[in-house]
C-alpha cells in the first residue's frame, strides 16, 4: 500500500514539474468518464434505484390485481394486457432524472467547474443520457421478469421483447431532451419535477396504457388516438404479442424524431450559452 502512494506521489511530482502541457482527452474519453461519474454516484446512493425497482413492480401489482377482474374480467388476460402500458409508464417516467441530475448540477456549482477543463463541453450531459439509457433497460428487464413470473406470456418471443425494449429506449432516450431544456431553464429540480410529472402522468392515463380507448367518451377517445404514448404503447404491446401494426412503429420513431430534431438543439444552444 505504502509503496503504491510512493509511486503516485512521484508520478503526481513529476506530471507537476513537467512543463509539457498533458493532451486534452478526446470526446469519447470524456463521455465515457461522465457515464462512469453517474454510475459512480448511484452506486452510493443505491436508493435512487428504487424507481427502476420497487415503484414499476408496485403499479404492476396494484393495477394488476386491483382492476384486473373489473376491468378485463380476469387477472391474468389483464396482466397480458396492461404489462406493456405499465413498461412505457415506468420508463418514461424516470426518463426526467436526466433533466433532474442537469439541473442539480448547474445548482452545486459542478456545471461551472467544467469551464476550466478541457473536455468537449456536453460531455457530462451524453455521459449521463447514456447511463440513463442503461437505467431505462434494467427497468425494462425487472418489470418484464417480473411479469413473467406473475404469469405474463409474451406471444410475440424473445425478440418480440427485445424489439419492443429497443423501440421503448430510443423514444426515452428523444424525450428525456425536453427535460434537459427544462433543467436550463427553471431555477429548480422541484418545479422542473412538478412540470415533468404534470406531462408524463396526464400523457400516461390518457392513453391505451390501461384501458382499451374504444371504452371512453367520443371527445376522449379522439385524443388518446393522437396521443404519441398511445402510439408508444401499441406498438410495443404488438411487438410483444406478435401482432404489431407497422404504422405505429413509423409513428413512434417518426415522434421520437421529432423530439430529437427539436430539442437537442435547443438544448445545446441552452447548454453551451449558460456554460
Amino acid at each position: 500500500m505504502d509503496q503504491n502512494q510512493s509511486i503516485s506521489q512521484d508520478r503526481l511530482q513529476k506530471a507537476i514539474i513537467s512543463k509539457k502541457r498533458p493532451s486534452p482527452p478526446n470526446s469519447f474519453t470524456s463521455v465515457r468518464i461522465f457515464a462512469m461519474r453517474a454510475l459512480l454516484r448511484t452506486k452510493h446512493a443505491p436508493t435512487a434505484l428504487l424507481d427502476i425497482t420497487a415503484m414499476p413492480i408496485l403499479f404492476l401489482l396494484l393495477f394488476t390485481y386491483l382492476f384486473g377482474g373489473a376491468i378485463a374480467g380476469s387477472v391474468q388476460e389483464y396482466l397480458q394486457f396492461i404489462l406493456p402500458g405499465i413498461l412505457v409508464q415506468a420508463v418514461t417516467q424516470i426518463t426526467m432524472y436526466t433533466g433532474l441530475d442537469l439541473n442539480k448540477d448547474i445548482q452545486k456549482g459542478f456545471f461551472d467547474r467544467q469551464r476550466t477543463l478541457p473536455i468537449w463541453s456536453p460531455s457530462s450531459l451524453v455521459g449521463a443520457m447514456l447511463f440513463d439509457t442503461l437505467r431505462y433497460t434494467i427497468a425494462s428487464i425487472i418489470m418484464i421478469i417480473f411479469a413473467m413470473i406473475l404469469g405474463f406470456r409474451p406471444q410475440g418471443g424473445f425478440f418480440g421483447l427485445i424489439f419492443a425494449v429497443a423501440l421503448l429506449l430510443v423514444f426515452a432516450f428523444c424525450l428525456s431532451w425536453i427535460w434537459n431544456v427544462l433543467a436550463l431553464v427553471l431555477k429548480s429540480e422541484n418545479a422542473l419535477m412538478t412540470i415533468a410529472m404534470m406531462v408524463i402522468f396526464p400523457l400516461t392515463f390518457l392513453s391505451s396504457a390501461f384501458v382499451d380507448p374504444e371504452t371512453m367518451p367520443h371527445s376522449l377517445e379522439l385524443f388518446v388516438h393522437i396521443n404519441p404514448i398511445t402510439i408508444l404503447v401499441d406498438a410495443v404491446r404488438g411487438l410483444m404479442h406478435g401482432n404489431v401494426m407497422l404504422s405505429d412503429i413509423f409513428w413512434t420513431l417518426t415522434a421520437s424524431g421529432t423530439l430529437l430534431i427539436i430539442f437537442a438543439p435547443i438544448t445545446m444552444y441552452l447548454y453551451h450559452k449558460k456554460n
